[in-house]
């Protein structure tokens, strides 16, 4: 007899992933993975100011937060032909390398690093062994015995209350847990170490960019200016600021992060065995220094591997439109009168309304069903419970205050929801449907530019 286990959302990871597993005699045989979430970015920015796109779209993240502001006003500066001056470049890049060097950190210690690091065995360690283990890998300061020592009696602080914190949840003392006792107490220790870097790397962000996460940018340039002697502008002291940053940061990431995850890696090889992994690996390139035009002077290379033959670096090009293809077979997405397999400059693509019931495989008595925003459907805000595209929470013409702000879908509109009802698998007398959609229509309205500051 097999059983299926559900687990929805997936933490821990930024995109709300869905992965649901089938096991029989205690193993798993079979698994499914979904991404469910649909941001409706695409939707969001039609009609509005090419020079608002940023804006948008780099809060589709608060995790890789700029990244995805600096493609957006590369292609908005393309699209016009205006290339950036030298300083600009030169802030882009700089904004882009301690974002680069925090989220490999992040990545590691805050969002992956509790699968392999057992927290409560930490409070077994020996805090001498553990320096012993600490400096044999490391130069890094903060390896003394009475260092560790320290932060033992905080974790046993954390344990005895009953309330592990951000350390709570965990798979405390299960056997796939492979590291010995000290080197768990040092992994936690840079654990913490890492939490309190991460808040002084985004500070190169607040300089040039105002703030973090989701840094300003502009079309055309950086919304600051530079002048050494000037009080209010990115002077001699906060470029100083930034170098010294950008120097911490590298010694955190040479003397703690690397060392770890080579320390680490040893005890779980064999979990390199289990899947198939990824053969085909592409990159565009970035770091320009000659402008983003100019793919000869990026710094990170443009090319793309395949098949793993780490040999040969293929050449790309974005604009050939036989070299490379969009397909969406497996995803939330439909093209408009056209099949898969298209560049992504000729793919339209639309967001499905619902997602099917054979893919939904959804135990006997729970229904989700997942909304892409329409546009027949959008609708400001109402409370904190209520925004146009979700089904669930939309009025349906029975508000008690006929003030509330809602859309009132009409039949036609109402109808739209129909396939998502006839969803429903028929098991039971009582089925849930929890419709949910991207941000609705009232986030981050823009003012008329006219009465816009600054």
């Amino acid at each position: 007899m097999s059983t299926r286990i559900v687990v929805d959302p997936v933490t821990r990871i930024e995109g709300h992933l869905r992965i649901e597993a089938e096991i029989k005699d205690g193993k798993i045989v079979d698994a499914w993975s979904a991404g469910t979430m649909v941001r409706g970015l695409e939707i969001i920015l039609k009609g509005r100011d090419p020079r608002d796109a940023w804006a948008f779209c780099e809060r589709v993240c608060g995790v890789c937060t700029t990244v995805h502001a600096l493609a957006s006003v590369r292609a908005v500066e393309d699209a016009i032909q205006v290339q950036v001056p030298p300083n600009a470049e030169l802030i882009r890049n700089i904004m882009f390398c301690a974002q680069y060097m925090q989220d490999h950190v992040v990545h590691f210690y805050h969002l992956h690093a509790l699968d392999w690091v057992d927290v409560v065995s930490a409070l077994k360690a020996n805090p001498a062994a553990t320096s012993t283990l600490a400096q044999s890998i490391s130069h890094w300061p903060k390896s003394s015995p009475g260092y560790f020592s320290d932060i033992q009696k905080r974790l046993t602080k954390f344990v005895e209350s009953g309330q592990l914190g951000i350390f709570a949840n965990g798979y405390w003392g299960h056997p796939a847990y492979k590291l010995p006792p000290e080197a768990n107490l040092m992994a936690v220790a840079h654990y913490l170490e890492a939490l309190e870097w991460q808040k002084e790397i985004v500070k190169v962000h607040t300089i040039f960019g105002g703030k973090n996460p989701h840094p300003n940018y502009l079309v055309g340039g950086m919304p600051c200016s530079i002048n050494i002697n000037e009080a209010n502008a990115i002077n001699a002291e906060r470029l100083a600021m930034v170098g010294d940053l950008l120097k911490q940061g590298q010694q955190f990431i040479e003397q703690v992060y690397i060392p770890d995850v080579l320390a680490v890696a040893p005890f779980y090889l064999d979990w390199a065995g289990i899947g198939g992994g990824l053969d085909n690996y592409l990159c565009y390139g970035d770091l320009p220094t000659n402008g983003f035009s100019d793919i000869s002077s990026y710094k990170f290379q443009r090319g793309a591997i395949l098949g793993r033959d780490l040999s040969t670096v293929h050449p790309v090009d974005p604009r050939d439109d036989t070299g490379i293809q969009e397909f969406i077979d497996h995803s939330w997405y439909e093209y408009e009168g056209a099949a898969a397999g298209l560049h992504p400059v000729e793919g339209r693509d639309k967001a499905q309304v619902f997602r099917a019931q054979a893919a939904l495989r959804q135990s006997r008595h729970r229904c989700q069903v997942q909304l892409a925003q329409d546009a027949a459907l959008e609708g400001p805000r109402h409370g904190s419970r209520s925004a146009g595209p979700h089904a669930r929470r939309l009025c349906r013409g029975q508000c008690r205050d006929q003030g509330c702000g809602h859309r009132h879908p009409g039949r036609a509109q109402r109808a739209a929801f129909s396939p998502v009802l006839d969803a429903r698998p028929h098991r039971g007398p009582r089925h849930r449907v929890a419709a949910r959609g991207p941000l609705g229509s009232g986030f981050l309205q823009p003012a008329p530019r006219e009465h816009q500051g600054g």
